[in-house]
């Protein structure tokens, strides 16, 4: 079960970056490729990209799961930069969890909130290549207060709203689960009720 996270993330993100590395293997053919990706795609790359971080690099800090799906709210993004990369601001969530029978059972998870800088590779695509994140208990104002600037506020309007977390949160792991192909119906937090997952 191990492998569905992998196999899941690989897929969206083959699909997304239009498998950008398997399309040619001339260095220079890789590099057209990558700066051909339209201003209109970029923001969804990136959201992938985010999404590979976060299970590849911030899920294995957490007791382990089956599968871990990601939820992601961008706050701002900024392509602006002559170098190519992308700023991310965004409020990012990780969880893992166990399949039992049709549910998703929550085993672990948190949050990370925090400002990504993403960069073309020629092998990977898109990839996420210096994190800032929000930090814990007394340095949680500061650190939000210097990451996220003049974006603070709508940063604060999107963490403390749990409701439409909750909601983009139950529409990401609908995506997964199609994907991936899991027979599931709902998913649960320990000690909360079952969520039924939206069809999609």
């Amino acid at each position: 079960m191990k492998s569905l996270t992998m196999i899941g993330m690989a897929a969206v993100v083959c699909c997304g970056m239009a498998c950008l590395s398997a399309c040619h293997s001339e260095t220079s053919k890789e590099q057209e490729q990558i700066a051909a990706i339209t201003e209109e795609s970029r923001p969804g790359d990136c959201e992938h990209a985010i999404a590979v971080y976060l299970t590849d690099s911030i899920a294995s800090q957490y007791s382990p799961g089956q599968v871990s799906i990601p939820c992601i709210q961008v706050v701002e993004l900024d392509q602006s930069h002559p170098d190519d990369s992308v700023v991310v601001w965004g409020d990012f969530w990780v969880f893992n969890y166990n399949v039992a029978g049709d549910t998703l059972k929550m085993v672990s998870g948190g949050a990370h909130p925090g400002k990504m800088t993403i960069k073309p590779s020629s092998e990977r695509g898109l990839v996420v290549a210096a994190f800032d994140r929000v930090g814990d208990g007394s340095n949680y104002l500061p650190s939000a207060k210097r990451i996220f600037g003049d974006k603070y506020d709508a940063f604060q309007a999107i963490y403390s709203n749990a409701d439409k977390r909750e909601e983009v949160r139950a529409t990401q792991i609908a995506d997964y689960v199609k994907v991936n192909n899991l027979a599931v119906k709902y998913y649960q937090d320990h000690g909360w009720p079952a969520r039924e997952i939206p069809i999609q």
